[in-house]
């Protein structure tokens, strides 16, 4: 488990890959040239001649010479006018020449400066490449030896605080690997601990055997209390390149993954330490001892050509490692920045792969994925950026690309460690106690919706500043100048202020939300009314609304506009806005008087405009109902003419009970007096009962039955539950005491004559035919005179036909 994982975001991949490109551009290669080591070189190899072959001899002479140099002052002045300032002149000159030229000419101007600027680079980095031969030619076979020489007066020196060194690590390495196991099963901040202690620790081995070495060189070899030159190099060399080294293993841990800081394998971590000091070792000691001692007994040529020697090798091993790597590295990018494969199971649900199984063919995708799936190229062209560097430039100048790149590769590693520290911190989102959860369930939910936003801000923030200091580090711009200037302390005045403004603004927003929240949660505190869930709510949405308007206006004053004039025509675009919007302002206007007088209040079941429905939300424009069949529905309040409200203070289940005439509506009356007996005795209804049945008798004869009418009082809300059970246990007794509840019947007419007699009808019954034994023959009675003209009344209770 590593120290916590760097998250290296694109923004800040790409950023390091253009600050490598303007790294080239920028430097001195193409653009500041200085003399070529060749010309060094020989200038320094031939400071022997005669100088009366240098043309610039006699010019020299005359300089040295007071009375000859007063001659020479003259003659120059004479050619000069006397009253002609050639420096007012020219100042003039180049103010006017801007104003008296067109657009066009300014910019023909611009691109032609950009040209001649490019092709001058251009010829510059060509002839710098063409002498890029003459770097070694100091180098004359005779170095070997001065070394050799210098080795065997250092190999004591070299084994003791190389035995010291080795011997120290060596027992400190299961050190290193407990404190990576603690580190992995403790927080962040116990993390942070066990990281620097290791990181004391090491260099505390590289310092005490390199003051091993100072007291086994002052005291035990050579004179007492002296110490020969090249000792000094090489211990100095020690403790520089062995803290590089330490910073280096600070990073990737190799004995460490509890402490890494990078994620990337033990694997990887032991090679690219490998690796890192190969190039540290070499570059180091190279450059603090070698190239000192082959300048001191040899030429200064000879140790400029060792110096490049030892780069060219380096640089062709990081040409090697990066062509071995590749495939490696990319192989990393992609498992870090790729899209997660999605794989669907048996149900069709897609779902992210199995981190443990053999990973799929995965691309990076996008401008950014692209250079990130070639990022060997990016590197090839910086080794052979260096290359020319080291063949044509002085050594003072080479090492100032490579501490303009370490400068830039430090910036990208601290922003990739704060932002890595963000994202592993915001990883599961923001985790809110239980008992804040309870209280304020959707504070969690709304800090996690901004929160990743913010963090967002803030990793481009940093991006943005990486950027800017790796262009102010390679001299392409002047940030330290920019930011001491006044517009440069302005806008960074008014981004902060923005920023910290709008964070402010969401932390009051977020607060009045919560304690919104916290009164209308039901389980802590009073109970909320629903007149109080009412207010709160247009409380809620009219501060949200007017802290938009403050923090809007606060940002436009930080940013630099006079928000003066801007209220004082908020009059006048108030009353063009009322023209334009009528029917907002009436929207308005109208929900503001409904809430005076407390019509309509969340939860309340209301018909508005036609439409029924419980009140799921309301502000001061409108209402947001949701009928019986879960529709929502929002109404504006300008389309309200009446509100009906169906739970207020209390109700009443109105029950019209239709049954048969021939029923004795006395007996119906006990039966559906039994009926709310009953309904009061179940504890759910009678506790909603506010009273007893209220008995209405007979209300109305309808076609088919005789309507009878009671009410029962109940509390807002309830009487349609209590109406279903009502009604259940009264089809239940009614159907014990044959009680009929009629549908609609329909009356036959067959017409009469005017003798008073109708035309017979005779009905038969027909039973279907059964397998077991053969249908009866229906018999059809004798008719008599008494028969004739009636008709069977039991067809008069025949169902109606749906027809």
């Amino acid at each position: 488990m590593s120290f916590y994982p760097v998250r290296i975001s694109q923004s800040l991949f790409l950023s390091l890959c253009g600050v490598l490109i303007g790294l080239m551009l920028a430097s001195p290669v193409g653009a500041q040239f200085v003399p070529s080591v060749g010309t060094s070189a020989s200038d320094s190899a031939t400071t022997d001649a005669p100088a009366a072959d240098d043309p610039l001899a006699p010019l020299l002479d005359v300089l040295r010479d007071d009375v000859a140099r007063a001659r020479l002052i003259a003659e120059l002045e004479k050619t000069v006018p006397a009253d002609a300032d050639p420096t007012a002149e020219s100042a003039a000159a180049a103010e006017a020449a801007p104003a008296q030229l067109s657009f066009g000419g300014r910019v023909a101007l611009l691109t032609q400066g950009i040209v001649e600027s490019t092709v001058a680079e251009a010829t510059q980095v060509i002839a710098a490449f063409g002498q890029t031969g003459s770097v070694f030619s100091g180098l004359h076979g005779n170095e070997l030896p001065v070394l050799f020489d210098a080795f065997k007066s250092l190999l004591l020196v070299i084994a003791i605080t190389v035995a010291v060194f080795l011997t120290l690590r060596t027992m400190a390495i299961p050190l290193f690997r407990s404190l990576g196991q603690r580190a992995s099963a403790r927080g962040l901040s116990a993390k942070v601990g066990l990281f620097i202690a290791s990181v004391l620790i090491d260099l505390m081995i590289v310092l005490v055997a390199w003051a091993i070495g100072y007291g086994v060189t002052t005291f035990a070899l050579g004179e007492f209390g002296q110490i020969d030159l090249r000792q000094t190099l090489y211990l100095n060399a020690f403790v520089l390149v062995e803290a590089i080294k330490v910073a280096v293993r600070a990073v990737l841990s190799p004995s460490a993954g509890g402490l890494r800081i990078l994620p990337i394998g033990n694997r990887a971590a032991k090679s690219l330490n490998r690796a890192t000091n190969i190039v540290v070792s070499v570059l180091g000691y190279g450059q603090l001892l070698i190239v000192p001692i082959v300048n001191q007994n040899a030429s200064f040529a000879a140790g400029l050509g060792v110096s490049a020697l030892l780069s060219v090798l380096v640089l062709l091993y990081l040409i090697v490692l990066v062509l071995q790597q590749r495939k490696a590295v990319t192989a990393w990018l992609t498992d870090r920045f790729a899209d997660p494969v999605l794989v669907a199971d048996a149900d069709g649900q897609l779902s992210e792969a199995d981190p443990d199984a053999p990973p799929p063919n995965r691309k990076l995708h996008g401008f950014v994925g692209g250079i990130m799936m070639h990022w060997h190229w990016l590197a090839l062209v910086y080794l052979a950026f260096m290359f020319i560097a080291v063949m044509s430039q002085p050594t003072e100048v080479v090492f100032g690309y490579l501490a303009a790149s370490g400068k830039i590769l430090l910036a990208v590693l601290i922003a990739s460690l704060i932002t890595g520290a963000l994202s592993s911190s915001m990883r599961n989102g923001v985790v809110l106690p239980d008992d804040v959860m309870q209280r304020l369930p959707l504070l969690q939910p709304r800090l996690n919706r901004i929160v990743p936003k913010i963090l967002l801000v803030v990793r481009m923030f940093v991006a943005l500043l990486v950027v800017l200091f790796a262009f102010d580090t390679l001299g392409l711009i002047g940030l330290r100048g920019w930011m001491e200037s006044q517009f440069g302390q302005n806008l960074t005045g008014a981004i902060v202020s923005v920023f910290l403004t709008l964070l402010v603004a969401y932390g009051i927003w977020i607060a009045m939300i919560s304690w919104v929240d916290y009164r209308l949660n039901p389980d802590y505190g009073k109970v909320p009314t629903a007149r109080e869930t009412t207010l709160l709510s247009l409380l809620r949405n009219a501060a949200t609304i007017a802290l938009i308007v403050l923090t809007l206006m606060f940002v436009l004053s930080e940013i630099g506009l006079n928000i003066g004039p801007l209220l004082a025509s908020a009059g006048v675009l108030g009353l063009a806005i009322g023209f334009g919007a009528q029917k907002m302002v009436q929207d308005i206007i109208t929900g503001v008087f409904i809430q005076f007088e407390n019509a309509i209040n969340v939860g309340d079941v209301i018909t508005v405009g036609g439409i029924t429905g419980g009140v799921e939300k309301l502000t001061v424009r409108s209402v947001s109902l949701r009928d019986v069949n879960g529709v929502f529905h929002i109404i504006p309040f300008s389309s309200v003419d009446m509100v009906s409200n169906f739970t207020r203070e209390f109700s009443y289940f109105v029950c019209d009970m239709g049954v048969a005439y021939r029923e004795n509506v006395d007996e119906v009356k006990e039966a559906m007096h039994q009926g709310f007996d009953e309904l009061r005795a179940i504890p759910e209804q009678g506790a909603v009962i506010l009273g007893d049945m209220e008995w209405f008798g007979l209300n109305s004869f309808g076609d088919s039955a005789v309507v009878l009418r009671s009410r029962i009082k109940t509390l807002p809300g309830k009487q349609w539950g209590l109406g279903r059970a009502y009604n259940e246990i009264l089809k239940r007794i009614f159907d014990e005491r044959g009680i009929e509840i009629p549908f609609p019947h329909q009356t036959i007419f067959f017409g009469e004559a005017k003798d008073g007699t109708t035309q017979p009808i005779t009905i038969t019954q027909q039973t279907p035919p059964r397998v077991e034994k053969e249908p009866e023959q229906p018999v059809t009675p004798p008719r008599t005179d008494h028969d004739e003209g009636k008709i069977d009344l039991s067809t008069t209770d025949a169902p109606e036909d749906d027809d």
